[in-house]
Parts: C-alpha cells; structure tokens; sequence
C-alpha cells in the first residue's frame, strides 16, 4: 500500500501522438508524391501508390492482389472486383490510365514468377509484402513531400478518392459501394461527413 504512493505513473501508449481517423490525402499531395516517386524511379510504391488510390481497399486486401486480378493473360483491365477480407463481399474499382500506366512498368519490372502476387515481398519467399510495410511505405511517402507522417495512415488512401467524390458529388451511396461498405451509417461515420457538413453551413451564414 505504501510501496502505491511513490509508483510512477505510466506513460500513456497515446503520449505525443495523433490519434483518431487518419486524414485524407489532397489533390496537391497525390500528385507531389507521384512526382517523387517517378523522380526517384521507384517503379514499385509508385505502382502501389496509384492503386490503392483506385482501388479503396483496405491494406489487408490491398496487399494480396495477384497480377491475375488486374491482368490476367497479360491485358491490364480498366475495372476490376475482388472479395474483401473483412466483409466476404465483393467490390468493384476502376484502374485509371495513370494506374495503368504505373502497373505496367512494374509488372514488366517484376517478371515472371512462380508466386502471382502483385506485390510479391521480397524477405518472404512466396509471400506478398505485409500491411506493416505498406503502412511504412505510406508514412515514407508523406514524408517525401515534407506532411506530418504521422496525420496519414494506409486509411488515407482508402479515404482519398472517395473523400474527393463526394465533395464533388455528393453522393453518398456512390461512396458506399466505392468503400464496399454494407450500411450507409458506416460510410457517413468513415468519411466524417456530417461534421465537415454542418461547419460548411455555419460558415455561409453571416451574423
């Protein structure tokens, strides 16, 4: 009981850190990142990095696309859907010319082997690269552009194309099906809709 009075108290595991829903990335940061990645040639993060921007995935389902998900017998789609991990449900997504263009020159680069991983690792024989890298990938990629790494996570992709539709849109049922979400409650919750909704509002109004 004594011993309890002179206890340091623990440092808690939030101590200087961002904590909450990770940001989204804006116009400006795709295409400065982008550019950093063409510059330094990083043909691989830079393939990556246009397709989770298309694809919305989750990094768990991001990471285990095969080659034969957006190019089977060579020929690179302009849509494709595969079965999230999390739900069991499908999702489609687009692959835009500059995903195309940027999955093409790393599936040339990759080559043929035995694996049809998209993102093979290259520690793990076999294996495909872990959400862990991918998530430090991101963070070394935020960093390239001199943004707080730690305001952005792998949700960041997930969120930025679909945070960029509707703003232009408004649509959120076009957002729901984009992030392959099951109710519409999840995706208002996911893209923080109705807080950044009720200040647009109160900024248009003059007192």
């Amino acid at each position: 009981m004594q011993r309890d009075l002179f206890r340091i108290p623990s440092r808690p595991w939030n101590a200087g850190r961002i904590v909450g829903p990770k940001a989204p990335f804006k116009a400006k940061h795709v295409w400065a990142i982008r550019q950093q990645l063409k510059t330094a040639r990083r043909v691989r993060d830079l393939a990556l990095f246009n397709c989770a921007l298309d694809s919305k995935l989750r990094g768990c389902d991001l990471v285990k696309l095969r080659v034969s998900d957006v190019a089977p017998g060579g020929v690179l789609r302009q849509r494709t859907t595969i079965i999230q991990q999390k739900t069991g449900r499908p999702v489609p997504f687009e692959i835009t010319e500059p995903a195309r263009e940027a999955l093409a020159a790393w599936i040339q680069l990759r080559g043929r082997r035995s694996d049809d991983w998209l993102f093979p690792s290259r520690s793990r024989p076999g294996g495909h690269i872990g959400t862990r890298q991918y998530a430090r990938m991101v963070h070394r990629w935020a960093e390239m552009i001199d943004v707080p790494s730690a305001a952005f996570g792998t949700h960041s992709l997930r969120r930025t194309k679909v945070a960029m539709v509707y703003k232009k849109t408004g649509n959120l049922r076009a957002c729901q099906l984009l992030l392959g979400h099951t109710k519409l409650d999840s995706t208002v919750r996911y893209l923080g809709i109705e807080v950044d909704d009720a200040l647009e509002l109160s900024e248009q109004v003059d007192l």
